[in-house]
């Protein structure tokens, strides 16, 4: 057997050889170490493989601490069950149960084209649309899902403006052919004639009655130009779904998971820190997502073709028709939906409800509306499960008086805005035990000392300034998200991230915050996140497109973050003093060291 057959076996079994040998490689941890830290260590590695290998199912991996904390004697299993569902998970849980609602009645397609109505469909424009679109979305939808119903939008556009990507493609290498210097040739006839039907899939070099003059005028060069300059924009459309998806997700707290793993670690480790929940990250974050937004928007734009004298002068040529087309193609898309019926309606305004109450209960930089109730006991997690119960009971149907007088009506039994069914089939539960996951693990490390442990190693990175050392640890985070789940990078670096922040006498959200919002900037593989898988599944796009255009997207976002912590973010969260919620677990971290000193300290 050559080698070729045996690395070919051995890749059908490498998940098991890892579930196999995993456990025993890292097993001199546990006799070289202290005691409780090389245990917790011991698991956390474990934990980290399994997840970025995806060995086992990440939601397996993330029960791993029921059996393996307890059985070890890190940590009793009365203390590790508990994180599982904390009220962050709560948080989280009303979130998916709103976003399926939305999902339920459409209430997303409406406002997705909607706002391509207004942008407009010059290409520029129409990317601009699309990333607006898809990040407001993603906000509230799951950054999958969002992709999932933008992507067939952008596709049907995209058919009425350039016509069928395959056949664009062939004309593409027909015309690259070094032979095909003459046009007005039978070839020609073939790859430019008007189909028999009349149909919106038209060609955007084909218009009109007078097409095949007007194809016989074009030389070779200006088809091939033509052509590649489509190919060029709709990469551009199908790479900005994505890549706003992934953006706009970190403006709420419920937009993506590393969020509320951020809010979840706070609790566990600075109880005493109450400056961050729904109002206060929106109030940050969503003009950090505007921003990106913008120069995101920029970038793709410029490289896919869509940045000319265009997206301001109009012009009567063959692209305006192409665009009058694609126009009409939206509008109608909208005019079929109807007018907004009550089901949209009382979704709109739960929606907004929702939105409302979250921002206003305790903002920070306003007193909210929760200081009518006592202390401590309404958060964020009560204000979503209040509004999201209703959904399960109030009427899709706008109820009538008239049905109560007449005994000929029909009495069908009425139909809530969401059933159970719908919710249970829509809520990612994997999602949420890997919350609890990473939560039963940062509660294990700060039980344990390990993170004081890691965190007394790092030391000498006290002397990089802590605004490059933010640059770095958004920098690092988000190379390493390219190849791992965020919510698993984010579960393994923010326990450490936080000790660093204590041991060098920063505050610990001038470290956390951009080390949570870098892992969601994963742009440069198909498997980074979901949503670039979908966009690459669809056949368009290959791994260099994203590359090219995800690099320099990871450099503007560790920029734009690096700029949000050092303007807005210091003024809103006290970002340059040391704060005193961080102080009673810097004692505890004192304690550690001295029990247990590092032994590269005086490095």
């Amino acid at each position: 057997m050559n080698l070729s057959a045996v690395s070919k076996k051995l890749w059908c079994v490498h998940k098991l050889l890892i579930l196999l040998l995993t456990p025993l490689l890292f097993l001199p941890l546990i006799f070289t170490l202290p005691e409780k830290e090389g245990k917790c260590l011991y698991v956390v590695l474990l934990m980290a493989v399994f997840w970025c290998t995806e060995a086992l199912p990440l939601a397996v991996t993330a029960m791993l601490p029921v059996c393996l904390f307890p059985t070890l004697g890190i940590l009793p299993s009365k203390k590790v069950c508990p994180q599982y569902f904390l009220e962050t998970n709560f948080l989280f849980l009303s979130g998916l149960v709103m976003a399926s609602s939305i999902e339920e009645w459409g209430l997303h397609r409406r406002i997705a084209l909607k706002v391509l109505t207004i942008v407009g469909v010059k290409p520029a424009w129409l990317i601009l649309g699309m990333m607006l679109t898809s990040s407001f979305l993603s906000m509230w939808l799951s950054n999958t899902a969002t992709t999932a119903m933008m992507l067939p939008i952008a596709n049907a556009i995209l058919e009425s403006l350039f016509g069928d990507l395959e056949s664009l493609k062939e004309k593409c290498k027909e015309n690259q052919e070094p032979d095909n210097e003459v046009l007005n040739g039978p070839s020609s006839v073939k790859l430019h004639s008007l189909p028999s039907v009349h149909s919106e899939k038209h060609m955007l070099s084909i218009d009109g009655p007078d097409v095949a003059e007007q194809s016989d005028q074009r030389s070779a060069e200006e088809i091939r130009s033509e052509s590649q300059y489509q190919m060029k924009v709709w990469k551009g459309f199908l790479i900005c779904i994505p890549y706003a998806a992934s953006i706009g997700g970190t403006a709420t707290l419920t937009g993506t998971a590393p969020n509320l793993i951020l809010i979840g670690q706070l609790k566990s480790y600075f109880p005493d820190c109450d400056l961050i929940n729904f109002g206060s990250w929106f109030a940050f974050a969503f003009p950090l997502m505007l921003l990106f937004l913008f120069v995101g928007w920029l970038w793709i734009a410029f490289l896919h073709g869509g940045l000319n004298t265009r997206m301001c002068f109009a012009r009567n040529d063959h692209r305006a028709e192409a665009e009058a087309r694609a126009r009409a193609l939206i509008e109608d898309d909208y005019r079929k939906l109807g007018p907004i019926n009550f089901a949209e309606g009382a979704i709109s305004f739960f929606f907004v409800l929702f939105a409302v109450l979250l921002f206003t209960r305790d903002p920070k930089f306003v007193t909210g509306w929760s200081v009518f109730f006592k202390k401590g006991y309404v958060s964020d997690a009560v204000t979503g499960v209040i509004i999201v119960s209703i959904l399960f009971f109030f009427p899709s149907q706008k109820p009538s008086l008239s049905w109560w007088l007449d005994p000929q009506a029909s009495n069908t039994p009425y139909v809530p805005l969401l059933s159970w069914k719908k919710a249970q089939d829509s809520v990612p539960w994997n999602i949420i035990l890997l919350l609890g996951g990473g939560f039963a693990m940062a509660k294990a490390c700060e039980e344990s000392g390990l993170a004081s442990w890691i965190g007394g190693h790092l030391q000498p990175l006290a002397e990089v300034p802590p605004a490059a050392a933010v640059m770095l640890i958004t920098a690092f985070l988000a190379c390493f998200t390219e190849f791992a789940s965020n919510t698993a990078t984010i579960i393994i670096f923010l326990p450490v991230i936080a000790e660093l922040a204590i041991h060098v006498s920063i505050n610990p959200l001038y470290f956390m915050i951009p080390a949570t919002v870098g892992c969601s900037y994963a742009f440069m593989l198909p498997v980074s996140t979901p949503p670039n898988s979908i966009a690459f599944a669809s056949g368009h796009l290959m791994v260099k497109d994203m590359v090219k255009t995800g690099i320099v997207m990871n450099v503007l976002g560790i920029l734009c973050v690096s700029l949000a912590m050092n303007t807005w973010g210091v003024a809103m969260f006290d970002l340059h003093s040391y704060p005193e919620w961080a102080h009673p677990i810097n004692k505890t971290v004192t304690d550690v060291l001295l029990s247990h000193p590092p032994v590269n300290a005086t490095l």
